[in-house]
């Protein structure tokens, strides 16, 4: 790329003119233009999700960054940029300019070529018509004043992390690359500029409020000396920020870089060019849950084929503003293994997925889709031979086609109408759902259905059943105590009479529906209605007469359960509180059994029938739903819920009945990581003395608590600090545990009565019975000390 003369080169399928590419930008580097851009075509998968529908302000130094140094903002995209860019027109209190929208690595590499070398952008994206929407997320930027630096950055972050947590706020910490940190958190979107301004700035008065020695909220510089500027302006709707991953103007190349928490007590820096790239490829970003997908959904098809070589359709750009009905088409692919590739029309491509085993035939089993690159659509007429040694080489013909009728879209399910060709191979019209399982999907024919009930706007509350009462001596569907799996251990549960089902990580709940009132109850028998009322109302708008049993979960934003995120609604029942976190934080249901339905127990019926009577209530809701039973063997089970990232598997007997309250063989829990339910006995302080440093934990025994350990690593420091404010209130003078804890342990620790239940994941055990290398989890509120069990089988645990 180095050299004085102009030259053209293909950047992602685009044509850039490249000019004195050998230029110095950084002198005291000896960075190059041809580096710069280099740099940004290596991290654009990275850059480009945080750039994407956000127009683009560029901070050039046409000469490079030395001292004499000219450099100045760019809103308005010149006449001379490449047609490709995506323009959009943004109405100021005084003008109107028309800023790029960069959605490819060649937006990028023509930025380096024009000496952009920093992006900025604001907290607020354009839909895919150019409109203004309403910022999806908050910055705070912690600029440190003379006098003040990184490690005052640090201090006052840490601070604010807690404050933010407080409010339901998780943010990232981004090293600016230039003095300070800033702080982004994500929003929902629901309000304008103006409130989330004026949010920020209260945030920066109460840090200031709390930290008045460190901080300063104002711009006056008077004041901020040897303090650090909690600037809260950024989120003003006409304001931006540099980018993570973009570039500094400074003397040397330096970076805005996300980080992950536990760097900023280390010796922080600013990272520069040379290591950024290559801390991206071994760690990933940080910051991608703030992220949104590359707008170029093109990028990945082009990289793969060269249009001069296969007769497949290689379009420059996605097919914008189509009208009529949404199209399909499932094709089938006779390649290196035979595979149908099934195809729906979305947002001007076609996202597609590989079906190894084609579209099922029947409403009881379903089939593997495994989601591919999206397609041009004017691959829906394809048909044809791919050559040898291209990719996807093999003969292409179309199985069916048509248009389909739309009920439900989102990142985790996909349900709609095909309506296929006369002669088609789906013989007409068939209702299909795709079910994302971790990093799969599964594709399952449907049953034809009425339109569901809309929800009830609020349902009326039931009166609470009796423990344990009978459908027939209550009048209705009382609680059941759910059956309990055991730890396989050395159980072999591969024969013919087991069934295999993923493990949710989440907490157990019994569901009593009655119409439009619904109960939901933890494993003891607690009611946990109140803080997921969106599960009560998908429920009541049923209209069933049953008991199930299922796992409430909180998924990640890669649709993976998230115990961390599904705590943050455990226990939360102030209606204010729990209207926020139904938005920032939804639950779902996953349901594996029925015990009763329409007054009749199913309880003595095998697994196999009680699945079945399952599956015919026909759950496909948004939040509640029934996971597909996995239909191959163990290994097949079990490395799938590894793929997915999931806790593991549960196999169950088939020919077993439903035992209530029992903790039997007859369903076998195989995990990925070895976790273990403790109580929690005493603490240490942390070295700043505020939080909990370590747990001291135990396991229930017969005459009190038997010790197993410490825990001192996993947690947030906000989760150190509300450990301390829910223990103090439990401190006892004694030990609680029945055998004695070591020295180091004991010379500092505070006890406490054993009421609270956590959970660890660990390396193995001791010989003496002592956890190594654990990790903390979180808090079960679902769970009372009685209930902790040892999980190695082959562990004992006898008081000394």
């Amino acid at each position: 790329m180095a050299g004085t003369s102009p030259q053209t080169v293909s950047v992602d399928g685009r044509l850039l003119r490249l000019t004195n590419s050998d230029k110095v930008m950084y002198p005291a580097t000896g960075t190059t233009k041809a580096d710069v851009i280099a740099y940004y075509v290596q991290v654009a998968p990275w850059l480009l999700p945080h750039l994407a529908g956000r127009p683009i302000t560029r901070k050039r130094w046409v000469n490079g960054t030395g001292s004499d140094a000219q450099v100045f903002f760019e809103k308005n995209l010149p006449d001379s940029a490449p047609s490709w860019i995506r323009r959009v027109s943004i109405k100021h209190r005084t003008s109107t300019n028309t800023y790029p929208i960069f959605e490819s690595v060649a937006d990028l590499a023509w930025a380096g070529q024009v000496a952009a070398l920093e992006l900025h952008v604001p907290q607020w994206r354009v839909d895919a018509t150019g409109v203004a929407q309403n910022p999806d997320r908050l910055v705070i930027d912690l600029d440190p004043g003379p006098g003040a630096g990184l490690p005052e950055c640090v201090e006052v972050a840490h601070a604010a992390r807690e404050l933010m947590s407080d409010v339901g706020l998780e943010c990232v910490p981004v090293t600016s690359g230039s003095k300070g940190i800033h702080l982004f958190a994500p929003l929902d979107g629901e309000h304008d500029s103006d409130y989330i301004n004026a949010f920020a700035k209260q945030v920066a008065q109460a840090l200031e409020g709390v930290m008045p020695e460190l901080v300063v909220s104002d711009m006056s510089k008077a004041k901020r000396h040897g303090k650090v500027l909690v600037d809260w302006s950024q989120n003003n709707g006409n304001k931006t920020t540099i980018s993570p991953y973009s570039l500094r103007g400074r003397d040397h190349p330096t970076v805005a870089v996300p980080r992950d928490w536990d760097e900023l007590d280390d010796d922080l820096r600013h990272l520069t060019i040379d290591e950024v790239p290559a801390r991206l490829a071994e760690r990933g970003d940080p910051m991608a849950s703030l992220a949104a997908p590359v707008t170029d959904r093109l990028a990945t098809y082009r990289s793969m084929r060269d249009a001069a070589k296969t007769p497949e359709p290689v379009p420059d750009s996605v097919v914008r503003g189509r009208t009529g009905d949404p199209i399909f088409v499932i094709q089938e692919h006779h390649a290196s293994r035979l595979h149908w590739d099934f195809r729906l029309e979305r947002d001007g491509v076609l996202v597609s997925w590989a079906l190894p085993k084609g579209v099922p035939d029947s409403a009881k089993g379903n089939h593997l889709a495994v989601q591919t690159e999206d397609h041009p659509l004017e691959y829906a007429t394809f048909a044809g031979d791919i050559p040898k040694g291209e990719y996807g080489a093999g003969h292409v013909t179309i199985w069916d086609h048509g248009h389909y009728d739309l009920e439900k879209w989102n990142d985790h399910e996909v349900i709609a109408t095909l309506h296929g060709s006369p002669d088609g191979g789906l013989g007409g019209s068939k209702r299909l759902a795709l079910i994302k399982t971790g990093e799969n999907w599964l594709i399952h024919l449907m049953k034809e259905q009425s339109v569901a009930k809309q929800p009830a706007a609020s349902p009326p509350a039931p009166a609470t059943p009796s423990r344990g009462a009978s459908a027939t001596e209550s009048g209705r569907a009382g609680f059941v105590p759910p059956m309990l799996a055991v730890l396989a251990g050395g159980r072999d549960a591969s024969a013919d009479g087991w069934a295999y089902e993923l493990k949710w990580d989440g907490i157990r709940c019994v569901a009593v529906v009655n119409g439009e009132s619904v109960r939901l109850y933890s494993r003891n028998h607690n009611d946990v209605s109140a803080s997921y009322p969106e599960l009560v109302e998908e429920l009541a708008a049923l209209g069933l007469d049953a008991v199930l049993d299922g796992e409430i979960v909180a998924l990640d934003d890669a649709g993976v359960p998230s115990f961390g995120r599904l705590q943050q609604r455990m226990g939360v029942t102030k209606s204010a509180d729990v209207a926020r976190l139904r938005r920032t934080v939804p639950a779902r249901m996953m349901l594996f059994d029925l015990l009763e339905h329409d007054g009749a127990s199913l309880r003595d019926l095998s697994y196999d029938d009680r699945r079945e009577a399952l599956e015919e209530l026909e759950l496909d809701g948004e939040l509640v739903q029934v996971p597909p039973a996995h239909g191959g063997s163990l290994e097949d089970a079990v490395a799938l819920s590894r793929r997915h990232k999931l806790e593991g598997i549960v196999a169950k007997r088939r020919a077993a009945p439903y035992v209530p309250g029992a903790r039997s063989t007859d369903w076998l829990k195989i995990k990925n990581q070895d976790a273990q339910e403790v109580v929690i006995g005493g603490w240490r302080p942390s070295k700043g003395g505020r939080g909990i440093g370590s747990l001291l934990l135990g396991i229930p025994v017969e005459g009190g608590l038997r010790y197993i350990g410490r825990v001192g690593t996993g947690f947030t420091e906000a989760e150190r600090l509300r450990l301390r404010q829910l223990l103090d209130g439990l401190t006892r003078k004694t030990s609680p545990f029945v055998d004695e804890v070591e020295t180091a342990a004991s010379r500092d620790a505070t006890w406490v009565t054993p009421r609270v239940v956590g959970e660890v994941v660990y390396g193995d055990w001791s010989p003496n019975g002592s956890l190594r290398h654990a990790s903390w989890r979180g808090l079960r509120p679902d769970k009372d000390p009685a209930d902790v069990v040892i999980e190695g089988a082959e562990v004992r645990l006898t008081p000394s």
